[in-house]
């Protein structure tokens, strides 16, 4: 009787991390669709190419080596990983299938990557990008997130991240930034002036419907890191978590609609959506202890912040397309040091210590890669190419080959 009890947990367990697995592999298709929306109708194709392009490399090389660097064999405590390959052997007393937790934790590899696709997004070179998904999934992100989910020093230090507000999001944010940061604004963008130029996306509809999809992946995304659903406790966590990861959603798509109708008294499609992503990163870190209110007061600060920071980051002349920088980097740090309001077992300068160590690190790591490729192959295509489209240029195809445009626009 008690073995049939185990086996049963263990496969409610391994069913419940498959399923969570799946869903956030949706979200692959919700950066896809939000991407393909704010950026211009000549760079559709170019964008969803490289969201294909980055899930299926992710995948591979967190199989072939991420995954033994971020959990395979490592002492408990330290900062450098063993590193090998493959994904190892299940423990005699697993509760679940390592193949499981194996797709589980590579849909989150790909979900970092898919933060820096956008905010490198109509300039960038496709097998500069490619190249650089290579180095992030199998060796930048594995070393970080050993520190922290495969019990390296931040673990043992107590840093708190639930479900990767800094781990995943914070890390694509800092991968990006330093992409951004070498690569420069898209032609039309910044005045001599100091102006900025609004750049407007091309389909909004594909935007909204990505951002819900993403909320949605999201539930798979936090719901599925508190690991076990199979006894009463683990169900009813896992039932919080939900709750509050929808709550702080909607508080961010509210509170970045109040801020727009107060800044510009305009509803800002973009803004809302990018609010609604916010108040998502943000209970990332935590979601399992706050309260609905709790949550609720979280994804509100998240979806405030978000507007201020892209406001911020254009005026320093920081072009991101979509704000995946303000939304999953400012956002991400705001959710880690937020963390020990409503959990005991956190506190502000382990926090502190996490955070600024993966982004260092990240950013750091993420920069030199960048700088190698820009003094090599070149990471920025030519004047010509941008204005006339990465679509043309990288991949031949139009995304709206009945419409008639114009090159440039």
């Amino acid at each position: 009787m008690e073995n049939s009890i185990i086996e049963l947990k263990f496969s409610l367990n391994t069913f419940y991390f498959l399923i969570s697995g799946v869903l956030v592999m949706w979200m692959a298709a919700g950066f896809a669709m939000l991407e393909a929306g704010l950026v211009r109708s000549k760079n559709t194709t170019e964008i969803l190419t490289k969201n294909i392009a980055l899930y299926a490399i992710a995948c591979t090389m967190f199989l072939l080596v991420g995954y033994n660097i971020m959990y395979v064999d490592n002492t408990a405590g330290g900062i450098v990983p063993n590193f090998g390959a493959l994904i190892g052997s299940a423990a005699d007393d697993a509760t679940h299938a390592l193949e499981a937790d194996f797709f589980f934790q590579v849909v989150f590899v790909a979900t970092a990557m898919s933060i820096v696709s956008g905010a490198v997004a109509e300039r960038m070179k496709l097998w500069a990008f490619l190249v650089f998904t290579v180095v992030l999934t199998g060796l930048i992100y594995p070393v970080e997130g050993f520190w922290t989910w495969g019990g390296g020093f931040l673990s043992e230090m107590g840093f708190v991240d639930f479900a990767g507000s800094a781990i995943v999001h914070g890390a694509g944010a800092a991968a990006a930034l330093a992409g951004v940061l070498l690569l420069g604004a898209r032609k039309g963008k910044y005045g001599k002036n100091g102006e900025v130029y609004p750049i407007p996306g091309s389909n909004m509809p594909l935007a909204t419907l990505g951002t819900f999809i993403l909320w949605m992946g999201w539930f798979g995304f936090n719901g599925g890191s508190q690991l076990f659903i199979a006894d009463k406790a683990n169900a009813v966590a896992v039932s919080q978590i939900l709750v509050n990861t929808n709550a702080a959603a909607a508080a961010g798509a509210i509170s970045a609609l109040l801020v727009c109708k107060l800044l510009w008294g305009k509803a800002d499609l973009t803004m809302i959506l990018n609010g609604a992503l916010a108040g998502l990163v943000v209970i990332t870190a935590e979601p399992a202890s706050p309260s609905p209110t709790l949550a609720v007061l979280l994804g509100a600060l998240g979806g405030s912040l978000v507007v201020f920071s892209i406001v911020f980051l254009d005026k320093a002349k920081i072009d991101d397309p979509v704000g995946a920088i303000s939304v999953h980097g400012t956002c991400g740090a705001l959710g880690i040091m937020l963390v020990p309001l409503s959990n005991g077992d956190a506190n502000f300068v382990t926090q502190l210590i996490g955070l600024v160590s993966i982004f260092a690190f990240v950013f750091i790591a993420s920069y030199i890669v960048w700088a190698v490729l820009k003094s090599t192959m070149g990471i920025r295509v030519g004047e010509e190419e941008e204005l006339s489209g990465m679509d043309q240029h990288d991949c031949g195809v139009d995304a709206y080959p009945e419409f008639v445009t114009v090159r440039g626009q």
